[in-house]
Parts: C-alpha cells; structure tokens; sequence
C-alpha cells in the first residue's frame, strides 16, 4: 500500500501532474541553444478538433490552436 505521507510534490502544490510536466517541458526548451530551441518550439504547438453533439447528431467541427505564449 502507498503513503500518503510521501505524496509528490506537485501534488503536494495543488497541481496536476500534466500542469507540472508542461511547467517542466517549458523550462527545458527555454534553456535550449540554438538550432535545437527553434526546432522544440515549434513541436511545441498543438493543434485538435472539438465537436459539439446536439440532439444526438454531431456538429461541424471547430479546430483549435493552442499556441503557448
């Protein structure tokens, strides 16, 4: 059986392990030199499609960007 007394300490801050891990992720390829910062930076973009279902049919899909700052 698991602790509670060692939880992390992500957890431990009220954050999600994906917050933290993107918190992380950021900082590496901020440190990064070049070229291998431009190239992380643009793998950094994520791109999805959101549906919405009204009465049991869906709609046209929106895509969505979502570009750090």
């Amino acid at each position: 059986m698991a602790s509670n007394a060692a939880a992390p300490f992500w957890r431990a801050a009220g954050m999600t392990y994906i917050s933290y891990s993107n918190i992380c992720a950021s900082l590496v390829r901020g440190c990064l030199k070049e070229p291998h910062k431009t190239e992380a930076l643009t793998r950094e973009k994520v791109h999805f499609s959101l549906t919405q279902w009204k009465s049991g049919k869906p709609e046209k899909p929106s895509i969505i960007s979502d570009t750090p700052e």
